[in-house]
């Protein structure tokens, strides 16, 4: 219990009464004693009323406080937590509220002043936004209680534990669930290129279209129905998809709030969501990893709740990123064919083990290498020129852009597509490369 600034400038306006008095007394004129019995009046009839109303706050129940939280919550938007607050006192209760979100976390709108008449509750919200991906544990909240008098305030700290676990930012993904794929990948930026052909797999028999193709006719259905019927084909369904990210030091990088490591989880949560949408089955799998994680390819929608449950807690590390370990793994646990998509941040020192492991893994199965480019060396290719530390920078950016081109070229003339994208590209980017490939019949 501490006192209140009303406590406070009470006894700052005694002290000023008292002030005069005292000098009076050095200077051998003591006042009289009808003052002095006035001020020790005042005193005494202040710590009285202070005394009662320190009692009446201190049996005064504490509040019932109740957290409404989300039990998901997308990485850098903002979302509402709710407080429901019960007072049971039969006396007006004033008070100020304050949630103790974890560290990790922005917040808004906090702490809260309420005014509750006796057996009233009330309800308000305050705004969330995360920063990290994870669990994160609510352990209390604190009220603090002004007295009938405003004389004192008491804190209170009530245990109230909750939990929510903060995705990738899919928000928009779940918003866009009723929605055509195509036309919401448009949307987002993502240009699908003109089918080169028809579909892979047969669908249907159905009679003659303006448009459709003399290679499209059945003619034995034409003979028995004694009317043109066409073949309807569609893009391939059922082919396999396996995510394998990188979570080592190089995907540290970051050009905005986000680092790498969380553009790429984004952009493999997009492609997926995409790919379970065409009726492909998705996997996922890491390395240079502390929580190593595969999980196998399959269909459907609730897959994709799958993989968010499943990849929501990954963290980047400090370790080196080992493409022989990595694809030793798929080998292992991967036996169909499959569209391998490696997202990494490629240099140049990769070249001989990269090679040698992507290698190993395009002879059993589609490689799709992932690199993103920092936006710091596009900024260092724009900035003029001024000085002799400008002059480096730039020389030195231009030699290891150079590096990594000639890294990507090599690459290529040896069957292994390389897609660069910056961070916040990437996801359409790669996107708008798989249904490509799979209209084109690539895959």
């Amino acid at each position: 219990m501490i006192p209140s600034r009303r406590m406070l400038a009470a006894l700052a306006i005694l002290a000023l009464l008292g002030l005069p008095l005292g000098i009076l007394s050095a200077l051998g004129e003591p006042p009289s004693a009808g003052w002095r019995s006035l001020w020790w009046g005042l005193l005494l009839a202040l710590a009285l009323l202070a005394a009662l109303d320190a009692l009446r706050l201190r049996r005064t129940p504490t509040p019932l406080v109740e957290r409404r939280l989300p039990t998901r919550l997308p990485l850098g938007h903002w979302s509402e937590v709710r407080l429901l607050v019960r007072q049971h006192s039969a006396a007006p209760l004033s008070m100020e509220i304050f949630d103790h979100p974890p560290a990790q976390m922005d917040f808004e709108q906090l702490p809260r002043r309420i005014h509750l008449r006796p057996a009233e509750h009330c309800e308000f919200s305050y705004r969330l936004r995360p920063l990290q991906r994870g669990l994160f544990a609510f352990a209390r909240c604190e009220i603090r209680l002004s007295s009938a008098l405003g004389l004192w305030h008491s804190r209170r700290l009530l245990a109230l534990s909750d939990s929510t676990r903060v995705y990738p930012d899919f928000a928009q993904l779940h918003s866009a669930g009723l929605r055509a794929v195509d036309d919401w990948l448009n949307r987002l930026g993502v240009r699908q290129q003109p089918r080169r052909g028809l579909g892979l797999e047969f669908h249907q028999l159905r009679e003659f279209r303006e448009g459709d193709t003399l290679r499209q006719i059945d003619w034995k259905a034409t003979a028995r129905m004694r009317t043109p019927i066409a073949r309807e084909y569609q893009d391939e369904r059922d082919q396999q998809i396996l995510l394998l990210l990188d979570c080592g030091r190089r995907m540290r990088s970051q050009d905005d709030q986000l680092s790498h490591f969380d553009h790429a989880l984004n952009a493999s949560l997009l492609l997926a969501y995409a790919a379970l949408r065409e009726g492909d089955a998705v996997g996922f799998s890491t390395f240079a990893s502390d929580q190593p994680r595969f999980l196998a390819p399959a269909k459907g929608q609730a897959q994709l709740g799958t993989l968010l449950n499943g990849v929501y807690d990954l963290q980047c590390t400090r370790q080196p990123a080992d493409f022989n370990a990595a694809v030793d793994q798929v080998l292992v646990r991967q036996h169909r064919r499959a569209l391998v998509v490696v997202l990494s941040n490629l240099r140049d020192e990769d070249d001989d083990e990269l090679f040698t492991a992507m290698q190993r893994l395009a002879r059993r199965h589609r490689v799709l290498l992932v690199s993103l480019r920092e936006e710091v060396l596009s900024r260092v290719q724009q900035r003029p020129v001024e000085n002799l530390d400008d002059a480096l920078a730039y020389c030195g950016t231009l030699a290891h852009l150079e590096r990594r081109e000639a890294l990507y070229r090599r690459l290529v003339a040896h069957g292994l597509p390389v897609l660069e994208a910056r961070p916040h590209e990437l996801g359409p980017e790669l996107v708008g490369r798989y249904l490509a490939w799979k209209r084109a019949g690539a895959l």
